[in-house]
């Protein structure tokens, strides 16, 4: 790795997905093979199991990655509010520091613009490319229009436009470009950002038949779940119906469109990292998503209420110089990219950083395992929660068939989940709970909380959620008292390893 001094600094891909589920691919347990060569560069590096995200939906996400912080610190809970990112400095910062070239291609969605980047290739979104370019005319401009139209729904046929029209064919195009740019003499930074598996739920042949409906898995819980879940579930599943009726018919349709879309992401990931030719050997590749997507369970699409194991796992990989061939069942974050990508550079990791350096992981090392032991999320913009039976204002009106899922009761008040080993706690900001055997439930259909003979649990479990949440506290601006720091930022290891990092002013 290159914190050998004699080994210069390692080219960086990052590659990212949008709303992909963590157990949708033959690595991740599904019976079908969605993304071979994803799963093969899984294969010859370290592929993380038990990942989660920061908080389900994508900009307070993608703020985590880039910050290193939960957005309990760095205050981004909402997609509407990018520009509110707080912290010290960020993945881009720590690169140029380091004398990388920075080059973007596709969905930021965070607060990094143009500016920002040595080549920016984007804003894509989900339903369209970068506005005003010479590529936004033709038959670009037709495809994102009919995709526009597509009113972020479910379309029961294939596209009627060629492959060379997908978002992720165009915006692995430009990566292909941007790789042929890059200042040979300076290590490269390329983000490739897909706004894909993310709705609308379309695919050309040969995708679209790739994974027949009659061959989608089944749900682990369908539409008949939905009455014993919390109101915000409810209330969501009431808006979809209300705005779609019968939606929930074409689940299977979903599905399959879902799948044929990971497997034509998989293509253009491909081409990607084949064109880095013998850069391959010495860049460290790193792949994961923003979040999940319920992909029908509950009878929900897209994401919004709760934080379901469907939305908060995500996949996370590495691949690359020094990095072990190997899948681990360690607790991590997406939080945790940002201090292990300083580790595999060289670098120090910024001031606020709440992740944990996992290049000893990557190594073969095994940690302490007091801290991967347990895991954290967050969802909830605050205030108190609306119930289900109220009608809130919304940030914009939802006329004929459209709806925004992370609307304000559905992201009201707010809720914190840990998971620990087999079980998981979520609570809420009234003191609601809920706790989940994940091995024997793992729909999460029955609430143990108040179950008598689960109280042990929930005792051992809300004793880590109190940990996390005092771990997640911002501590910046330092002032003139800075705080300790320790290897990894691995704060609850064993105290033989939490010497000092650096000696302190």
């Amino acid at each position: 790795m290159s914190s050998d001094p004699a080994r210069p600094a390692p080219h960086v891909l990052l590659i990212m997905t949008d709303q992909q589920r963590a157990d949708f691919t033959a690595a991740g347990g599904l019976g079908l093979d969605t993304m071979p060569f994803v799963d093969a560069l899984a294969a010859r590096g370290t592929a993380f199991a038990s990942a989660y995200t920061s908080y389900p939906a994508c900009v307070p996400a993608r703020t985590s990655l880039l910050t290193g912080r939960f957005p309990t610190a760095h205050r981004v809970r909402q997609n509407s509010l990018a520009g509110a990112a707080s912290f010290s400095a960020d993945l881009l910062d720590v690169l140029r520091e380091a004398g990388y070239s920075t080059h973007f291609v596709g969905k930021p969605h965070v607060h990094r613009g143009p500016e920002d980047f040595d080549t920016f290739r984007g804003p894509y979104m989900h339903t369209r490319g970068p506005a005003g370019s010479a590529e936004d005319a033709g038959p670009n401009a037709e495809f994102d229009a009919w995709l526009d139209a597509l009113d972020h729904g479910v379309h029961p046929e294939p596209t009627p436009f060629p492959l060379e029209r997908q978002l992720p064919y165009r915006i692995a195009s430009g990566a292909i470009e941007a790789i042929d740019e890059a200042d040979p003499n300076r290590p490269m930074f390329l983000w490739a950002s897909f706004p894909e598996p993310h709705n609308p739920y379309q695919v050309p042949e040969p995708y679209f038949s790739m994974f027949g409906e009659d061959a989608v898995p089944d749900r682990a819980a369908g539409p008949e779940a939905i009455a014993d879940r919390s109101a915000p579930y409810r209330w969501l599943r009431e808006l979809i119906e209300e705005k779609r009726p019968g939606y929930d018919e074409g689940w299977r349709r979903y599905r399959a469109n879902y799948l044929g879309m990971l497997r034509l992401l998989d293509d253009q990931i491909r081409r990607i990292v084949e064109h880095l030719g013998p850069r391959a050997d010495d860049t460290v590749i790193v792949f994961l998503s923003d979040h999940g997507d319920y992909v029908g369970e509950y009878g929900l699409q897209r994401k919004g209420a709760g934080l379901p194991e469907c939305l908060v796992r995500i996949p996370l990989q590495f691949t690359g110089p020094g990095i072990a061939a190997q899948r681990r069942s360690e607790l991590v974050s997406m939080v945790d990219v940002l201090p292990t990508l300083c580790e595999l550079i060289g670098v120090a990791v910024p001031e606020g950083v709440q992740g944990r350096g996992l290049a000893p992981l990557l190594a073969g090392e095994d940690p302490p395992a007091r801290e991967f032991d347990s895991i954290y999320a967050e969802l909830g913009y605050g205030g108190v929660a609306y119930g289900a039976d109220e009608r809130p204002p919304l940030h914009f009106p939802y006329e004929g068939a459209t709806f925004d899922e992370l609307n304000s009761v559905t992201q009201s008040g707010g809720q914190r989940m840990v998971r620990v080993g087999r079980h998981k706690l979520v609570v809420d900001a009234d003191g609601a709970g809920e706790l989940y055997d994940l091995d024997a439930d793992p729909a999460e259909l029955h609430n143990l909380y108040d179950h008598p003979d689960h109280a042990g649990v929930r005792a051992e479990l809300l004793g880590h959620l109190v940990r996390w949440m005092v771990r997640v506290a911002d501590d910046l601006p330092t002032g003139a008292y800075r705080p300790k720091t320790v290897p990894h930022n691995w704060r609850w290891a064993a105290p033989s390893t939490t010497t000092r990092s650096r000696d302190l002013p």
